[in-house]
Parts: structure tokens; sequence; C-alpha cells
């Protein structure tokens, strides 16, 4: 147990420095990294450490792999998400999403049957403070928070809601970078956030379990993805 704790620390200080190099340009897009032998060189580490680095990279959709050509970099991230966020911390802020998409989805899919009526109208009121928070351009953090925690809250299950209490200090930093930028990108940018709640709040007011599980997850997906997708259309 002891040695897979520190090859997971290793493969995120590894991701870490590789996203750094690739947001600083020292890693263009389009250019090809430098072999895995060069790169666990240049990191001291083994290669089933950076394997791991790289598939994280790769999952974030900022590197890809080539068959027989290596790895190469699709996407830049803003440097603007390091206003936001310390490097040290991103990876892990990505992997917080990833969990939450997973805990998240089955909330909503148990609230889309078992949330009564006063829940549903906790879910409206959290929504429309988002609302009011972005008719003012306020970060809205916590607002934000608060709208997904009455979810997890109308399925009735209290893990769910001790899990994102749990997880209070790493959601809200993700979601510091995630509507930070999007505070920088072009108004549609929040709107299209909103949309994706009203999708999932609709979903359970109707009562759709199917539904209210696929919203819930496209919208973590969409929110990692915005993480590193910068501040422009």
């Amino acid at each position: 147990m002891k040695v897979k704790t520190e090859k997971h620390s290793l493969s995120s200080v590894v991701y870490e420095k590789i996203l750094s190099s690739i947001i600083d340009g020292e890693y263009p897009v389009n250019q090809k990294l430098p072999t895995e032998a060069d790169l666990c060189a240049a990191y001291n580490v083994s290669r089933p450490v950076l394997r791991e680095a790289l598939a994280r990279l790769r999952e974030d959709n900022l590197v890809t792999s080539r068959r027989g050509s290596g790895s190469f970099v699709i996407n830049r991230p803003d440097s603007a998400v390091l206003e936001f966020a310390r490097i040290a911390s991103i990876a892990d802020i990505q992997r917080c999403f990833e969990f939450r998409t997973n805990v998240e989805s089955g909330a909503a899919s148990l609230a889309a049957i078992r949330r009564t009526d006063e829940q549903l109208k906790r879910i409206w009121e959290k929504y429309e403070a988002i609302n009011q928070a972005n008719s003012k351009y306020d970060l809205a953090t916590n607002e934000d928070f608060e709208l997904h925690l009455a979810i997890t809250e109308a399925s009735s299950n209290h893990y769910y809601a001790t899990v994102l209490k749990s997880l209070h200090k790493s959601i809200k930093e993700g979601m510091n970078i995630t509507r930070g930028l999007s505070l920088l990108a072009p108004e549609s940018r929040l709107r299209i956030v909103q949309d994706e709640h009203l999708a999932v709040i609709n979903a359970i007011a109707d009562k759709d379990q199917d539904k209210a599980a696929k919203y819930m997850r496209r919208h973590l997906e969409n929110a990692r993805r915005r993480m590193f997708e910068g501040v422009s259309d």
C-alpha cells in the first residue's frame, strides 16, 4: 500500500510538471513530447510512473498518443488557470472532478425519484441564486456548491451529502477555476453552465432518473474540460 501511494504521488508531480511546461509553451501544441526515456531521465522517475502521468494528460485532452510516433501536445490551457489554482494542486482537482462525476450522477438519479416538493423548491432556489450572482458577475462558488449539495441531499441518502461536504475544499478549488475562467470568457460561457444545471434540475423535477444521471455526468465532465479550455470561444 505504501508503494502505491508513493507511485500515485510521483505521477501527480510528473503530470503537473508536464502540464506546467505545456502552459509555458516549452512543449508547444502540435509538437511531439520528448521520448519516454528522455522524460523519465528529466523527471527521475520510472516508466510506469511516467505512463500514468501521460495517461492522465490524455484523459484531460492535453496530449495524444500516435502509434509508432510518441505523444503529441494537442491543447494548451490558458495561463489564466494558474491565477485560480496552484499548479501543484491541479492533478488532485482533476481527480476530484473524476470522482464527483460518478458520485453526483448517482445522487441525481436517486433525487429524481425520491425528492420531495420542498427539496425541489430548495434546488430551484439555489439555481436562482446562481442566476443572481451571474447577473452581478460574482464568482458564485458558494452558490454553485450549495446547488450541488441540495441535489445530493434530495437523494435522501445522507452518504452522498456527507461525501460532498467532506470534499468541500477540493470541490470549491475546482469551482474557483472553472467559474473564474468563465467570468473571463464571453458571457455565453456562464449561460452554458447554467443550461447544464437546468437540464439536471428539469430531469429531477420530471422524476426522470436516467436523464438526471446523464445530465449531471455531462455537466461535470464538461466542467472538467472547461478547466483547460481557456477563456475564448
